[in-house]
C-alpha cells in the first residue's frame, strides 16, 4: 500500500507541475506532442521486495513511443535496464495534451524480465505494470520525458510492489 501512494503522489506530482508551468491559457485546444520517438536515459528502482538480493537499483532506460494518428492512444516500449539484468515493458497509454508540444498520459501493460533471478528497476519478476508521465517536444527533432511504473506484485518470495522512476531525451521522427 505505501508502494501505491508513493506512485499516486508521484502521478499527481507530475500532473500538477505540468499543469501548472506548462499549460497555456490562451490555447483552448492545445495541440499536445505528436509523433513518434525513442530516447535513452536513466531509471532509478525505488524499491525492495524485502529479500537479500532484491534491492533498489539503478540503470538506464531506452524508450519509444508510437503515436496512433487521430486517437489520443501511444503504443509505448521500454526496456529497463542495470549492469545484470533488463526488464522490457510493452504499454498502451492514454495522452492528453496540456499544453503546445506537450503530453501527459497514463497507461497500462507488462514487465517481462530477461531473468527472473536477477533484480531490475522494477523489480525481479515478470509483473502487471502501470504508468504515468509527462513528455514534452523542446524541438522539431528532440523531446524529453520522465515517468513513474508501478510492476504489480514484482518480486520474488515477497508481495511488495516495485516504483521505477524514469526521465530521459529522444529523437522525434
Amino acid at each position: 500500500m505505501k508502494v501505491f501512494k508513493t506512485f499516486a503522489a508521484s502521478a499527481f506530482s507530475i500532473f500538477s507541475v505540468v499543469a501548472i508551468f506548462g499549460a497555456n491559457p490562451a490555447a483552448a485546444n492545445p495541440q499536445g506532442l505528436e509523433g513518434s520517438y525513442l530516447g535513452a536515459g536513466v531509471s532509478i528502482g525505488t524499491t525492495s521486495g524485502g529479500q537479500g538480493d532484491d534491492g533498489r537499483t539503478m540503470g538506464g532506460n531506452v524508450q519509444g513511443r508510437f503515436d496512433v494518428p487521430n486517437a489520443p492512444i501511444s503504443l509505448r516500449g521500454s526496456v529497463l535496464f542495470t549492469d545484470e539484468n533488463a526488464a522490457f515493458v510493452p504499454m498502451v497509454s492514454y495522452d492528453l495534451a496540456v499544453s503546445e508540444n506537450t503530453n501527459i498520459y497514463a497507461g497500462g501493460g507488462a514487465s517481462l524480465l530477461l531473468d527472473n533471478n536477477s533484480t531490475t528497476p522494477l523489480g525481479n519478476r515478470d509483473a502487471f505494470a502501470v504508468t504515468a508521465g509527462v513528455e514534452t517536444g523542446l524541438t522539431d527533432n528532440l523531446a524529453v520525458y520522465g515517468d513513474v511504473k508501478l510492476g504489480i506484485n514484482a518480486y520474488e518470495k515477497s508481495l511488495a510492489d516495485a516504483l521505477s522512476i524514469q526521465v530521459g531525451a529522444a529523437y522525434r521522427f
